[in-house]
């Protein structure tokens, strides 16, 4: 994974390492992780994280969060 061009939000100040960060692979997968553990990644397909965030941002899973 260490090829992968990790990618994290502007938003992030990189201070506090309180980020998410995201690698397109070259086989097609989304790779996901928290920056300050990177060693732990999250594989996954474009459609299946779209679908994850459409669901986050529509407050579909808000009831996981308490």
């Amino acid at each position: 994974m260490s090829q992968l061009e990790w990618r994290k939000s502007t938003f992030s100040t990189g201070e506090q390492g309180e980020c998410v960060e995201v690698a397109a692979g070259a086989d097609g997968y989304v790779h996901v992780r928290e920056s300050d553990d990177p060693r732990s990644v999250v594989t996954t397909t474009p459609r299946a994280l779209r679908a994850l965030l459409l669901a986050a941002k529509a407050g579909a899973l808000d009831h996981l969060a308490r």
